[in-house]
This record gives structure tokens, sequence and C-alpha cells, in this order.
């Protein structure tokens, strides 16, 4: 699958807005080229890299849509209003949420001090929470929100451990939220990939041994990839899943049911 094959689909999403947190790398900006291709105008956000931040949005424009990248730590809780102030200022709404962006430090559960706590809970889950309480207000009937999660939220990665309880409590929050937004028919869902080509799969300090065993272990026997797990996410933000809430889909070739 390729960047072309995007263009395929129907614009379905002309005149929508989405936000996607850690928008301009990996899986948030293969969801963004996917949802700019349906006609969908896109604000990414970043933190670090401003050339990956405007190649995303020279790439975006191409598609004919507006793009706009705010550069800003989705960990700080103080960033939250700034980003959606500016996203009310250019576009007045927001259609879609996607909260991918995610941060963490590695280590077993007995070596996990406040830093490394902190910086997962508040940059993975608080993030979740505080984009939501942002965005749901302008948000119109019809409206999506899908987060990130992965499989360390249910089951053992050593040294997974505070990334991996922050992705259980974006689960949950995945619930709540879902139960408490049905009444403005705005729907809440969770994407959990398995073990994707990512350059953060890459950071893990055994990957050559993981690679080769999640290869061994995934029936289809080799690893997923941005595109593959955006294409499920961009599922969720379209009409075709509007009576999908709640729920957390896992995207992994297979490799949970062994």
């Amino acid at each position: 699958m390729n960047a072309h094959s995007d263009t395929n689909h129907t614009r379905d999403l002309i005149g929508k807005v989405a936000v996607i947190t850690g928008g301009t790398k990996g899986i948030g900006r293969a969801v963004a080229r996917k949802l700019a291709a349906r006609g969908c105008h896109v604000v990414v956000n970043y933190f670090r890299s401003r050339n990956a931040a405007a190649e995303t949005v020279t790439e975006l424009e191409t598609l004919g849509v507006r793009a706009l990248a705010v550069r800003g730590n989705i960990g700080n809780k103080d960033f939250h209003p700034k980003l959606f102030a500016e996203v009310r200022d250019a576009f007045g709404k927001v259609d879609i949420l996607v909260s991918n962006a995610a941060l963490g430090l590695f280590a077993n559960i007995m070596d996990v001090d406040e830093r490394a706590w902190d910086l997962s809970l508040h940059t993975n889950a608080e993030a979740f929470l505080l984009c939501v309480q942002q965005a749901a207000p302008m948000m119109p009937p019809g409206g999506k929100i899908v987060a990130l999660s992965s499989l360390g939220s249910t089951r053992y990665i050593p040294g997974y451990a505070a990334i991996g309880i922050s992705k259980a409590a974006i689960e949950t929050l995945t619930r709540y939220l879902a139960h408490e937004l049905a009444p403005r028919h705005i729907n809440v869902n969770t994407v959990s990939g398995g073990f994707i080509d990512t350059d953060a799969l890459k950071s893990f300090h055994n990957y050559d041994e993981m690679m080769r065993e999640v290869v061994h272990r995934t029936p289809f026997g080799r690893v997923g990839t941005p595109d593959e797990v955006a294409d499920v996410v961009v599922f969720l933000c379209t009409d075709a899943a509007r009576w999908i809430t709640g729920q957390i889909i896992i995207v992994d070739g297979g490799y949970s049911l062994t």
C-alpha cells in the first residue's frame, strides 16, 4: 500500500475538519494523508520536527485541502486550549479528533519513577482526555473521536510498564467518553495496534530480537505498517462507522491470537 492508493477513495469527507496529535510522522502522518485524500481539512500537532511538519503540510495541501501544523507539547495541559483556539480561528469547528501522540520511558514496573509515570500518563492518557474536553464542544453531531493504543495495555511487554498503563487508561477513557458523548451523536473508539514498523518500535533496545519473535508469532508472518493501522482509524472517522462506539479495535495481523 502506498500514498497513491489513498486517492482511490471517494472524497466523502469534503468540508470536514480533523485534528491529529502527533500527526507528522508514522501512523499519525498516514492518517492525515488518508483523511486529506478523502477531502478533509487537517490540523496536525507536532512537538519536535519543524521539517517533518512543513513536509506534512505541503503533502496534504497537494491533495486539495487546507492544512495547518501547530507546534506544542501535548503532554503540557496548558497547551490544549491554545491548540484548539488555533483550530477554532482557522476552521470554526472540529469534526474528527485523532489522539495519536505518545511518549514514554522504558522501564520495568519496579523501576518506574515519578518522571516515567508522569511522562506517560500526561502525554498519553491525560492528553487524550483534555483534547476531547476541548474538541467536543466544537463538534457538530456526527463527530468522530479515535485514540491510539497498543497491546501493552492488556499484555506484558518487558520495559513497557508505564506506557502500557497509560494505554490501558486510554482504553477505559474510551468507554466512559463514548457513553457520555453518545447523546450528542459523537462516536469514540480506540485502535490498538500490534507491532507496527515505525520509528517508535525501533527505539526498543531489543528491536531485532523482538522483530524475529513477532514475525514468528504473527499468522501473516510479518509486522504491520502505519498505513494498515491508519486505514482502520480512517474507517472509524467515516459515517460507515456510525454504529460503532466505545470499542477497542485490535489491528495486529493475528499476533494476539497466539
